[in-house]
């Protein structure tokens, strides 16, 4: 009984350990979520000279269902965001608009924030970028960008689930 008392505080002291030495704040158990998508930007020659592609469009949408699940599975309480579609409507991108992202989670009345991009710079070369901030403070309090090789589902996914578990959900 005291071997598991102890092993249980060294397990949270060394989580805690691991979050601190990366300076990640501590999120809030069940805390209310804005996911405003992600935005896909095609700055490679073949987007410059081509209509977009429905396999790229298939895959933003399967990105994007692969985020909001897995922020559900870590606890947080996803918002509907059709109080707000009006004003996401204005919005071309919401990772880039001078905190626009912050505002409408406010309206929704949500602790956090999450906006993403993936850009295409070839089709062998992409990035992407998560970012979550706290609405009270507009502060980011999570943010990672990853560049990927190859233009799959997989690769995407890949590229995913690595900035989950190296930053957003550090697994120790």
């Amino acid at each position: 009984m005291k071997t598991r008392l102890v092993l249980g505080l060294l397990a949270m002291m060394l989580s805690f350990g691991v979050a601190r030495a990366q300076g990640l704040v501590e999120l809030r158990d069940g805390a209310s979520l804005a996911f405003l998508g992600l935005t896909f930007i095609d700055t490679s020659t073949e987007g410059a000279y081509n209509p977009v592609r429905a396999d790229e469009t298939a895959r933003l949408a399967m990105l994007q269902d692969a985020v909001q699940e897995r922020l559900e599975a870590e606890g947080f309480a996803m918002l509907d965001l059709a109080p707000v579609a009006t004003d996401l409507g204005r919005i071309k991108n919401p990772a880039d608009c001078y905190g626009c992202e912050v505002r409408i989670a406010a309206k929704l009345g949500a602790d956090y924030v999450v906006v993403g991009e993936v850009q295409k710079v070839s089709n062998l070369i992409l990035s992407m970028n998560l970012v979550m901030r706290d609405v009270a403070s507009g502060n980011a309090v999570r943010a990672r960008a990853v560049d990927i090789r190859s233009n799959t589902d997989d690769s995407w996914l890949r590229g995913m689930r690595y900035i989950f578990k190296t930053h957003f959900f550090v697994e120790g």
